[in-house]
This record gives C-alpha cells, structure tokens and sequence, in this order.
C-alpha cells in the first residue's frame, strides 16, 4: 500500500473525480476525508469506502469552513499528509453574455476557493514538520482559451500558475505541489456542459459529448478511473522529485 497511513483530505470529492480519488487513496491505506458542500452526498460516499472515509461539510468561498475543516481533521488525526484541490464549478456563454455574478462565483470557487485551501493545509504541514503533498485539479482548458468558456478557462490557467508558485515556495520545506490537467471526462457534469453548449451552439443533447469524446487522439472520453493512479502517483513517496508540475491526463488532447 503506497499511502498507508497517510491523511487524505480530498475537496468535492463526494462524486466525480473527487471520488474515485477519495476510493483509490483509500484501497492504497490512506484515511480519506470527504470535503464537500454536498454532505449527504459525501457522507454516503465516506459510508460506502467505510471506515477509512469521514464525511466533513465544506464550502471553499467560506474561509470559517476552510479553518473548520481543517482543524477538524488535525483534531481527529493529528495531521494532513495529502490535499487534493478538487472543488471547482462550471459556466459557459459568450464573453458578451458573462455576467459579473457568473464571473466572480467562477473565481470564488476555482481560483480563492483553491488557493485559500491550499494556503491553510500548507501551515498545518509546516507546523507539523513532516512535508505533504497537494494536488490541485486543473484542467486542459487551463491551457488554452475557448470562445465559450473564457472565465473557467481562466480560473484553471490560474491554477496551473497558483501551482507553480506554491511548488518553487514550498519545495525546500518538505511539501510537494503538483497539478493534474482532465481533458474531456466522463462525469455527471458534462451532462451540464453538453446542455450548455447545445443552447449555444444550436445541438441536439448529447452531440458535443460524443463529438469531443470522438476528437480525443486516444478515442474516447476520460473515465474517473483514469485519474486515480495519478493522483495515488503525486501522493506518494515516489513523485519525491516532481515539483511544480502540472500533469496533462487527457488521452493525448494536449502536449507539452
């Protein structure tokens, strides 16, 4: 087991990506807590890991529920060894349709949500004294603009550089900051996504989802599956040398 023992606290990770992380740290032999502003959904996930999983109320834009959160899960375990940045929100229109409302939540959640998360983990490892690693969730339409997504796109540029700070500030004192970049994935969300985009780009439901899934080189969408060995990867003791990264995963829709 690569992370046994270890502490996991795991952010929207109630369903989606988040959750199949939260079940692969915890066949890997980490303790998982289930961080999410859905806590029947993240009480049903921890209750289904079992006893390895604990289900913790959070809301990013909040920083009472961050402090709280965190102190809680020092308070049960003594410390937190792995943060997975994984909460994040979507919304499309054109840039002449994006409201300032729309904007901001964007950015309240990706961006302050992620780094005032990040910010408050990283001090309880560095007053513990033994390092961790945190993972934020990107995203491939952090490393280009899209016409109909010109504020999430942002927010995920943003986390690649929040990444790269937090990495070159931290890597001389035991905690380890990478990034994973999803491409097109498979989840409850691009239900959403999909009806966005037939509402502006005049398709039918389900035609941007196949279409995407059909343009990914390796021939179909990510599964939540395909994020856990990376994730498990830049959690454990064998990404030691991995610094300030950000981790395209993608099936080939970005290279760098």
């Amino acid at each position: 087991m690569r992370l046994k023992d270890k502490v996991a606290l795991v952010t929207g990770g109630a369903q989606g990506i988040g959750l199949a992380i939260s079940q692969g740290y915890a066949a890997e032999g980490a303790h998982v807590i289930i961080a999410d502003i859905n806590l029947d959904a993240a009480e049903q996930a921890a209750g289904e890991i079992g006893d390895r999983a604990r289900a913790m109320h959070l809301n990013v834009t909040e920083q009472s529920s961050i402090d709280r959160v965190v102190g809680g899960a020092v308070a049960e375990f003594g410390r937190i060894d792995i943060l997975v940045n994984n909460a994040a929100i979507f919304d499309l229109a054109p840039i002449e349709e994006v409201t300032r409302e729309s904007f901001r939540r964007i950015m309240a959640v990706n961006v302050e949500g992620l780094f005032f998360m990040m910010q408050a983990v990283a001090k309880q490892m560095l007053e513990n004294g033994k390092g961790g690693r945190i993972i934020n969730m990107s995203s491939q339409a952090g490393r280009r603009g899209e016409p109909l997504v010109s504020a999430y796109c942002a927010s995920k540029a943003a986390v690649i550089s929040i990444t790269q700070s937090a990495g070159l500030a931290f890597a001389r004192r035991g905690i380890n900051v990478n990034a994973i970049a999803p491409g097109v994935v498979d989840t409850p969300m691009w239900d959403t996504v999909d009806a966005l985009f037939a509402r502006y780009e005049n398709r039918g439901i389900g035609e941007k989802k196949r279409l995407v899934g059909e343009a990914v080189p390796y021939g179909r969408m990510g599964r939540v599956s395909d994020y856990v060995g990376p994730a498990v990867f830049l959690a454990s003791d064998e990404s030691e040398y991995v610094v300030a990264q950000t981790l395209n995963v993608d099936g080939g829709n970005w290279m760098s």
